[in-house]
């Protein structure tokens, strides 16, 4: 039996085919998508550290004057109840940080799954494997790991610590599912499960989010995700664009982020 014929049984197209579509996706990623994206974060994260920058100042005055009035009445104190960089680290994560962190955790997971998959892979549990599959899934987890960074530089910038675990909601079903996996094709339904998940938040992140960089981040991100989504169904032998309308059902909720 040929090489090629082996390849179109598990999974429904060639391994050049898949070979072009992947150089495709991650031409499009660096010359398109990640400008955008870079330029979205850089916009957010200067007009956070504005804010901040606003923030500490006036937090220094109003410090300064408190202390001023301490010596002058002929008291003092060594401790402060606050600081004006703790403020801005304490506390949940709310509006388009709680967006972001979600996003981030969404990302982090995709992260994890494919890596499991080229683990998988390398210890001969998922049966045939072309190589072609191989540099499509090393491509695209690294395309969810920049996703993830992005998500968390804007996170950073805000002062909170970086979001580095998974979804917490979905990894139970995602483990469970993992588990059964026992060939190309099922690696590849997982994965579609994850990029239309993804796919989908992010779409509902556009019209939920306010800031206009934050909008701009979840539309430079969402539409690689469905380049995945595009590929998968390929490999699958399924219609690369099945709805006319991108649907939402799969959404998770944005305020759903537990840490």
């Amino acid at each position: 039996m040929s090489r090629h014929s082996q390849n179109n049984e598990v999974m429904a197209i060639s391994e050049h085919e898949l070979t072009v579509m992947t150089k495709d996706l991650d031409q499009m990623h660096n010359d398109i998508g990640m400008p955008a994206m870079h330029q979205a974060i850089d916009e957010w994260t200067e007009k956070t550290r504005s804010s901040r920058r606003g923030f500490l100042i006036g937090a220094g005055a109003v410090a300064g004057g408190a202390l001023l009035a301490a010596c002058s009445s002929g008291s003092s104190s060594s401790t402060t109840s606050t600081t004006a960089a703790g403020a801005s680290t304490t506390g949940k994560l709310t509006g388009d940080l709680a967006v972001a962190a979600l996003a981030a955790s969404l990302e982090n997971l995709a992260v994890a799954a494919y890596g499991d998959v080229l683990t998988a892979a390398a210890a001969h549990k998922l049966g045939t494997v072309p190589p072609a599959v191989g540099t499509f899934v090393t491509t695209v987890k690294a395309q969810h790991t920049q996703h993830a960074q992005a998500w968390n530089s804007a996170i950073i910038a805000a002062g909170h610590k970086a979001v580095t675990g998974p979804d917490k909601a979905l990894v139970p079903t995602v483990t469970q599912t993992f588990a059964q996996v026992t060939d190309v094709a099922g690696a590849a339904k997982l994965a579609l499960t994850l990029e239309n998940v993804a796919a989908q938040t992010y779409q509902t992140a556009i019209a939920a989010v306010k800031a206009t960089s934050s909008v701009k981040v979840a539309a430079s991100i969402q539409p690689v995700e469905m380049q995945h989504a595009a590929i998968l169904y390929f490999v699958l032998g399924q219609y690369p664009v099945p709805n006319a309308f991108n649907p939402v059902t799969s959404a998770r909720p944005l305020t759903d982020y537990t840490g």
